[in-house]
Formats: C-alpha cells, sequence, structure tokens
C-alpha cells in the first residue's frame, strides 16, 4: 500500500479524475492530489481494486471505466459531473505493457489490445473530459506518456502507441489552448509498478540493467512521476502546454554513453577546499 504523500495543498477544492487509477502510477498520482486538496475520481477496469483505494485517501471515490469505450468514457464523464462537479483535472494512467516480442512473433491480438487502451483509451478519455472542460473554459489534462514513444524499442505496440500519446497530445494543447485547456504528458522511464514487477517475475525485464542505463543509476518511484503530475495539472504550471517531461532518471540521457565506455562512476572522497 502507498503511502499518502505528506505535501501543502495547492489544488484545494479540484475535481480530478484519474484513469487507471487502481494502482500503479494512476494510484501514487490520485494519492498526490489527494493529498493536495484535490477531490479524486479513482477509474480503473479493475473496480473492486479501484475502490479500495479510494477508501483508502480522503474524499476520494471510485468508478469502473473502461477507457477503450466511448459510450463508457462518456458515461463516467456524465456521472462525475452529475454527481460531483465538473472536473478541473484528468490523468490518463490506464494503459497496459507487452512482451518484447520481434514484430512477426507479436500476435496481432495483443497489438491491438496494447494500442485499443494505451493510444485510443487516452485520446477517447481526453475527447470526453477535454470538450467539457473547453466549453467551461479551464482545465488541465495529464497524459501518462513514456520515454518507449521517444526512443527505438523493440516494443512495437507499446511505443509507437506511447509515441502516439506525445503527438496527441500536442495537438489538443494547441486544439483546446484558446478555450482555457492545457494539455501536456509525462514520459516516465523504468517505474517499478506492478506492472513491471510482473515482467521481472516473468523474466522479461532485469531491473539492474534498466538501472544502470540511467544517469542516475536507478529506477524511478511511481511518487516521483506522481509529483511532476501534479506540477503540471496545478497552477505552478499555467503558460505551460503542449510539452512532454521525461521523469526518468535520466535515462534518455544516458543511452548514448555507452559508445564511451559508460557513464562514469560516482565521485566519492573528501571535498577539496
Amino acid at each position: 500500500m502507498m503511502e499518502t504523500p505528506n505535501v501543502t495543498s495547492s489544488l484545494e477544492g479540484r475535481i480530478a479524475v484519474i484513469t487507471g487509477g487502481a494502482s500503479g502510477i494512476g494510484e501514487a498520482c490520485a494519492r498526490d492530489l489527494a493529498a493536495r486538496g484535490a477531490q479524486v475520481v479513482v477509474t480503473d477496469i479493475d473496480e473492486p481494486r479501484a475502490q479500495t483505494v479510494a477508501f483508502s485517501i480522503p474524499r476520494a471515490v471510485a468508478g469502473r471505466l473502461d477507457v477503450t469505450r466511448p459510450d463508457d468514457v462518456e458515461m463516467v464523464a456524465d456521472w462525475v459531473e452529475r454527481e460531483y462537479g465538473p472536473p478541473a483535472i484528468l490523468v490518463t494512467s490506464a494503459g497496459v505493457l507487452q512482451p518484447p516480442l520481434p514484430p512477426e512473433d507479436l500476435p496481432i491480438e495483443t497489438w491491438d489490445h496494447v494500442v485499443a487502451v494505451d493510444q485510443r483509451g487516452v485520446y477517447l478519455s481526453c475527447v470526453a473530459f477535454g470538450k467539457r472542460m473547453a466549453l467551461r473554459g479551464q482545465g488541465a489534462i495529464v497524459n501518462i506518456a513514456s520515454v518507449a514513444g521517444l526512443r527505438s524499442m523493440p516494443l512495437h505496440a507499446y511505443a509507437p502507441a506511447k509515441a502516439a500519446v506525445i503527438g496527441m497530445t500536442r495537438a489538443l494543447a494547441a486544439e483546446w489552448g484558446r478555450s482555457g485547456v492545457r494539455v501536456n504528458a509525462v514520459a516516465p522511464g523504468f517505474v517499478m509498478t506492478p506492472a513491471l514487477q510482473a515482467a521481472v517475475d516473468d523474466g522479461q525485464r532485469d531491473p539492474a540493467a534498466l538501472a544502470e542505463n540511467s544517469a542516475m543509476g536507478r529506477l524511478v518511484a511511481p511518487e516521483e512521476v506522481a509529483r511532476a503530475c501534479s506540477f503540471l495539472a496545478s497552477d505552478d504550471a499555467s503558460a505551460i502546454t503542449g510539452i512532454t517531461v521525461p521523469v526518468d532518471a535520466g535515462w534518455l540521457v544516458a543511452g548514448s554513453w555507452h559508445g564511451y565506455g559508460g557513464l562514469r562512476p560516482a565521485r566519492t572522497g573528501d571535498v577539496q577546499g
């Protein structure tokens, strides 16, 4: 169970909807936003787990949401506005991973499912909530992309889907900017979520290798991604829209060093005056 962050409230009274809020990054976002004063709506296809998370967060409620179904997304958007008021914040965290298979071995059913959740689901969520925000003249959307959308990886469904999230973030930021809606994204690196832990347990990922390939030599905590999302959703980011912020412990900047012998080790010893 994640701990509720101890932070100064800066989103008091705002309604925040999180898709995929039942675990991992989505759960961390729900907790961080609530700690800053937001009333949180935790949505997930796993409704019992979403209810468990919401029960442990002050002022939080939960609901079932399949982001791949347009009617589901519209129904939840209507329900939130009718029961709790207009959402000011949307975090699109619903997503699935995929095994790193060659394209000739990747079942098209797997490809379809990953794209349906990670790309289509983000778009449907943005449209359902964003169009309502635009009519009200205010709102903030934070999409959960990935460093996979910024680099070549053997993830032939997931990486292109996340690249599409980055692209749609820019397009929707321009589309709704004059209507007072900001749309940004974060691109997490390797975060030890339950999904990544399952991949580690299946032998698909080596956490030591993932950490070694980052400038900071470690993985990212879900709470670190959540804090970036809360910043982008807050008034502190009032002039920021259309960007993607990597939260990756320096994974993106480290790769090119391997052609020069790798990253330098940590400096140690006494500081000489």
